[in-house]
This record gives structure tokens, C-alpha cells and sequence, in this order.
């Protein structure tokens, strides 16, 4: 008998003899499956109390491959939690997906029990209406992938991944594409509201540069939309915001760039802010496409009032210097760090200002009577009194935005060379209704001056629809009619179906 057989033979004596063992694993699926799932209290989409049964529950958390939170679950309090602290909300679900199959099971069981449906990508909500109040919640941060084919300048990006990420892959290639300002803002929100950022004036809004997105439909089937196939569709993702589904991934077209861009603030005394922004204005309107500029008059809890203009020129350095010369004459700055630096640090620089869990109100519109809007932005800003942070911010448009025709995408407002938004910041619970009541107030004087909105920037229910979407929305009640009749997806800027209209 050779060596190798006898071994073979002493082994399996071994093991014969062994006394029988439970193993861990065998023990772990044996809890699982007589785990019991107690009845679980939640609402439906009109708002009506309903039971989960346990067992729908428990036969609801066998079909995902992610972690289904109760509130009960460890983690369920930290997971809850909304980016804008003002709103505190508590699903009473909350699956936190793996991938697309996840969120097909998710939506046919949100659907199939009529329940109140929220979705949050990367979170930052400022309506807080990712987080929903005894419904159940889709929450995409585990599906965080971004991966770049440099040689097709093509990004792929999953649904819950952040900005941060798609800058880093792309720039690694010398790739960029339009990204917001600030890095932990989620992909998914930004884009499907339609995506401003330092680069959109030169390579148009997020939106513009998509060039497929992977979605599940309210009857929880996955489809891709783009301009071959679901073409309605993928019209409608783009601008048209959370009304249509769940989008689970993004291929966006990226540009080649310089990773070292010209950028920083240009700080500017209260007193000569009146000055700076009538001349930032004009100058503004004309431009290159290169140059962004984003203005913030601006008041801070230690009572001190200025005036920042946010620089980032795209192009060759040396010709962006010699574009914002005249920022730096019209006034002297009294702090300029503008310089050549990583365009990922100029994408960074205002993370801690928006950092999560603090509460926020921001509300904004498009600037169509800009001969006013400085002696407005002056009186608010003077008036305010606050131990917090409250402004008014400009964002810079035009250029490469301006050059797709409103109906080619459901973001319609393309003419605006500004955006304009009130912002009040704090952290102290005892304040949020007083600086909601300042912020209120100061938009009923600012929102005759502007026209439509911003989806990204509603943070309430807002009756401007129809403005807002202004030549495309009969279109988009049309596409959400027959995409989403029930308006399972009614956490959003919503474009409700016909026959949810009043």
C-alpha cells in the first residue's frame, strides 16, 4: 500500500473518531430561521395606518442580501439620521441595499403594501425627504462603487456613491466632469436634479453629461435608460429628480483637465460689497466658459458681515489669472487665497461649512431681475441678527449650460446667468425657529426677483412646479402618469400623476 493511501486511511479514522460537533454556521442559520419578526406599525403613501405583519417582514428580509432595519436594530438610530439635522424622522424600515436586486425587493414590497417611500443616495436632503416618517426607507450608501474607463472617458457610478469619489477615480486619468462643491454630496441627487458645480459652465450641468442611468421603476423592474433605449425615460431623470424610480447607476461622460486648477475666495469688507457684486454682475454675465464664480454675502454668528467670491478657472493658469484681475481691482480683497491647487482640494474646501447633522435652511430660485438683487442681498444681510450663519449666495450659470435647449432635458430653466439662495445654518435646537422664521421672510423679499427653482435647492413643498418646470411639465406629468401612476415616488420635488392632481 503506497505512503499517500495510508495517510489517507489514518485521516479519515481521525476524523471517525472525533465526538459529533455543532458547527458555528450551522447554529447561525438555524437562529436565522426561526428568527421571529414582531408586527411592525407603519403608513402608506396617503398617510393611512397600517400592520405589517411579522411574517411578511421576516419573508421580506430573506429576499435581500443587505440588512433590513427595524427600530429596533442595532444601528438603526445612527442609519436615520438625515444630513439636515432640522428634520428628525423614523422609518419604520429602513433596507440598506447591496445592490440593484436589493432595491427591486424593496420597491415591489414598498409597493405591494402601499407604503410611504423614501430613497436616499448620498444624502444630502435638504428637504429631508430621503428620510421618511413611518415608511420605509432605501438607503443606497453601500452601493458606492466608481470605477473609470479612461481610454471611453466613461464613469460608472453607482447610486449611493458621494462626489468625492467620482472627482478622485476620474482625476486620476486627468478626466473630470461637472460635480457640485462640495465632495460629500451624493451623485445620484445631484444629478437627477440636474447638477450645478465649478465645471458646469464649461462642460453643462451633471445631468448634461450622463450618458446612461440604471434605474427600478415603481413596478420594481430594472431598466437602463439613455438615448437609445427609454429614451422618455432618461429624459425625465434628468432634472426631473427622485419622481421616477431609483437610480442604481450612472455612466457620465468625462472631459480631460488639469488636476491643478486656479482657484480660492476673494474676501471682501461689507463696505465695498455693494460695489464688488454690482461689478461681479456684469462681469460674471461675460465670462469664459472656464470661469466660475460663485458669490456669498454673507453674515456669521460672530456678527462679522463679508462678502466671498468662490474662484475656479478650469483652463490654462496663467490665462485665469489674467481673467480675474479686474475681481482684484475693483476692490482690494481683504483676504485672497485664490492659487494654482488640486481641483479635489477646491472641491473639499467647504465640507466642514456643510457638514452634516448641523440644520439648514436653503431656498433658491433663478435671478431674473438682477438690477435689484444687490440692494436686497445688501438689507437682508445688514438686518440679520442671529447667532448663526445666514447669507445670501449667488451661483454662478451660463456658458455650456446655457446651450441646451429647455426641452431637451426635464431641467428647463437654461437662460438664468445666476441662481440665487438664501442659506441659514445652526446647531443649537433652540434657534430653529427663529432662524426658519428669518429665512422664510427674507425669501418673500427675494422670490419676486427670481423665476422657477432649483430641485436641489426645495426644501419644502413647493407650489412652483408648474414655473419651475416651466415648457417641459405638462411633459412631466405626462411621463410621471405612466412611469409612477400611484406616485409611490412622492418624496421629491413630486410632479404628481394625474389623478393624484388637485
Amino acid at each position: 500500500m503506497s505512503i499517500i493511501l495510508k495517510r489517507r486511511q489514518f485521516v479519515r479514522s481521525a476524523l471517525a473518531a472525533l465526538p459529533a460537533v455543532a458547527l458555528p454556521f450551522g447554529k447561525l442559520f438555524a437562529a436565522a430561521d426561526a428568527a421571529t419578526f414582531d408586527d411592525v406599525e407603519a403608513v402608506t403613501g396617503s398617510g393611512k395606518q397600517i400592520i405589517l405583519k411579522g411574517a411578511d417582514v421576516k419573508d421580506f428580509s430573506t429576499r435581500l442580501r443587505g440588512p433590513l432595519l427595524l427600530r429596533s436594530s442595532a444601528g438603526y438610530d445612527t442609519m436615520r439620521r438625515a444630513w439636515n439635522g432640522a428634520f428628525d424622522r423614523h422609518p419604520a424600515l429602513i433596507v440598506r441595499c447591496s445592490g440593484a436586486a436589493d432595491v427591486m425587493e424593496a420597491v415591489k414590497f414598498a409597493a405591494a403594501n402601499q407604503l410611504l417611500l423614501s430613497v436616499r443616495g448620498g444624502g444630502h436632503s435638504l428637504s429631508g425627504q430621503s428620510v421618511c416618517e413611518n415608511g420605509l426607507m432605501i438607503d443606497l450608501a453601500d452601493m458606492n462603487s466608481a470605477r473609470v474607463d479612461p481610454g471611453k472617458r466613461i464613469a460608472t457610478i453607482e447610486g449611493g456613491a458621494l462626489l468625492g469619489a467620482l472627482d478622485r477615480e476620474a482625476l486620476a486619468h486627468g478626466l473630470a466632469t461637472t460635480a457640485g462643491t462640495v465632495s460629500h454630496t451624493g451623485v445620484g441627487g445631484l444629478t437627477l436634479g440636474g447638477g450645478f458645480g465649478r465645471l458646469c459652465r464649461r462642460f453643462g450641468l451633471s445631468c448634461d453629461n450622463v450618458r446612461s442611468i440604471d434605474v427600478v421603476t415603481p413596478d420594481g423592474k430594472f431598466v437602463t435608460a439613455s438615448e437609445q433605449q427609454n429614451k422618455d425615460l432618461f429624459w425625465g431623470l434628468r432634472g426631473g429628480g427622485g419622481n421616477f424610480g431609483v437610480a442604481t447607476s450612472f455612466d457620465f461622460q468625462l472631459h480631460p483637465v488639469d488636476p491643478i486648477m486656479l482657484g480660492g475666495d476673494l474676501t471682501y469688507s461689507f463696505a465695498d460689497a455693494p460695489a464688488v457684486l454690482k461689478f461681479y454682475i456684469e462681469f460674471a454675465a461675460q465670462a469664459p466658459d472656464e470661469l466660475n464664480l460663485d458669490s456669498s454675502l454673507i453674515r456669521l454668528p460672530n456678527d462679522m458681515r463679508v462678502l466671498s467670491i468662490n474662484v475656479c478657472y478650469s483652463g490654462d493658469i496663467a490665462t485665469g489669472e489674467k481673467a480675474i484681475a479686474p475681481l482684484r481691482q475693483i476692490r482690494k480683497p481683504i483676504n485672497d487665497t485664490v492659487a494654482p491647487q488640486p481641483y479635489v482640494k477646491l472641491q473639499s474646501a467647504g465640507d466642514v461649512q456643510a457638514a452634516p447633522g448641523q440644520k439648514y435652511y436653503i431656498k433658491g430660485g433663478f435671478v431674473q431681475n438682477v438690477s435689484e438683487i444687490v440692494d436686497v442681498m445688501m438689507a437682508t444681510v445688514t438686518d440679520a441678527n442671529l447667532p448663526t450663519v445666514q447669507g445670501v449666495n449667488l451661483v454662478h450659470l451660463g456658458g455650456a449650460v446655457a446651450r441646451v435647449k429647455p426641452a431637451a432635458t426635464a431641467f428647463a430653466e437654461r437662460a438664468a446667468d445666476l441662481s440665487v439662495l438664501i442659506v441659514a445654518a445652526w446647531n443649537d435646537p433652540a434657534l430653529s425657529e427663529a432662524a426658519s422664521h428669518w429665512a422664510r421672510g427674507t425669501w418673500k423679499n427675494i422670490e419676486p426677483l427670481t423665476r422657477g427653482f432649483y430641485v436641489n435647492l426645495s426644501n419644502e413643498d413647493d407650489g412652483r412646479l408648474r414655473q419651475g418646470y416651466g415648457v417641459n411639465y405638462e411633459r412631466m406629468v405626462a411621463l410621471k402618469t405612466k412611469v409612477d401612476p400611484n406616485n409611490l415616488f412622492r418624496l421629491n420635488a413630486n410632479v404628481a400623476p394625474k389623478a393624484h392632481q388637485a
